[in-house]
């Protein structure tokens, strides 16, 4: 059985799925046909369900749910993974973010709604690809932007500031960890078959720990010239136990998360 998959480029994702996509596990007959996107254009063509399999935003999960299934394995979620609001300067008061110009990493990102939890008031975003986000708070093209991914570990390096870390802010409003990025699958396959497809992601995700530190060539050729010091840092940061299984304490996070979402969405 042949499915389309869709993942990102960044080391934690293909860290996920190295194993499953150039058959270094067993796929039990299973191919897969890969397309590495940045996470906002997977959320828009999860939308239109365009692939089988994909990871997303669990800030997009409300809307394409109708059509597509939440897997247990191959996502990012945990504690101290959020995004943070940055900027050139200081400010003396954080109500300040409400009149300033934002950069935001796509509309139904979960960056976005995290940001949204925290500044309500704040209309005044530009939607861009993360990676862009650093060099338009440092042209002065925005006022401040929200980063993710390996800007987290890049922005000090750069000169810029650490206004807010939205994460830390979801953790102690909620006190439950973040589902940032998550795998689905089509409704269109039954029951038996995504259940197979979560254990191969399973044991790929498992492949690759048992292999760590190692830095794999699959993994190095999509990072963007990081340093491996830096796909360390993200592959850490972001792949974890919940990668493995969002077991129950993952999916109650996922729920709390679709509950801001519709308690955002309704205001």
């Amino acid at each position: 059985m042949h499915f389309t998959l869709g993942f990102s480029p960044c080391p934690n994702d293909t860290f996920i799925f190295d194993a499953l996509v150039n058959q270094k596990i067993d796929t039990e007959g299973f191919t897969f046909e890969v397309l590495l996107e940045d996470v906002q254009t997977l959320n828009e063509w999860a939308k239109s369900e365009k692939l089988n399999i994909s990871k997303i935003s669990y800030g997009v999960l409300p809307i394409v749910q109708q059509n597509y299934s939440l897997l247990n394995s191959g996502g990012a979620l945990g504690k101290g993974v959020g995004p943070l609001l940055i900027s050139r300067e200081p400010i003396d008061d954080l109500q300040k973010v409400n009149n300033m110009k934002i950069a935001v990493p796509g509309f139904n990102t979960t960056a976005h709604l995290l940001f949204s939890m925290a500044f309500p008031n704040a209309k005044n975003k530009e939607f861009l690809v993360f990676h862009e986000i650093e060099s338009a708070v440092l042209s002065g093209e925005v006022d401040a932007g929200v980063i993710i991914h390996e800007n987290r570990f890049t922005y000090l390096d750069k000169g810029l500031i650490k206004l807010m870390d939205l994460g830390a802010y979801w953790e102690e409003q909620l006190d439950c960890p973040i589902p940032l990025g998550g795998i689905i699958m089509q409704n269109k396959f039954d029951e038996a078959t995504r259940s197979k497809i979560e254990s191969l992601i399973r044991r790929s995700v498992e492949y690759a720990f048992e292999n760590y530190p190692q830095i794999t060539d699959y993994v190095r050729c999509h990072a963007q010239e990081m340093s491996e010091s830096v796909m360390r840092q993200h592959i850490d940061l972001y792949v974890n136990n919940f990668s493995i299984d969002l077991g129950i304490e993952g999916r109650k996070a996922v729920d709390t998360l679709m509950q801001v979402y519709h308690k955002i969405n309704t205001l």
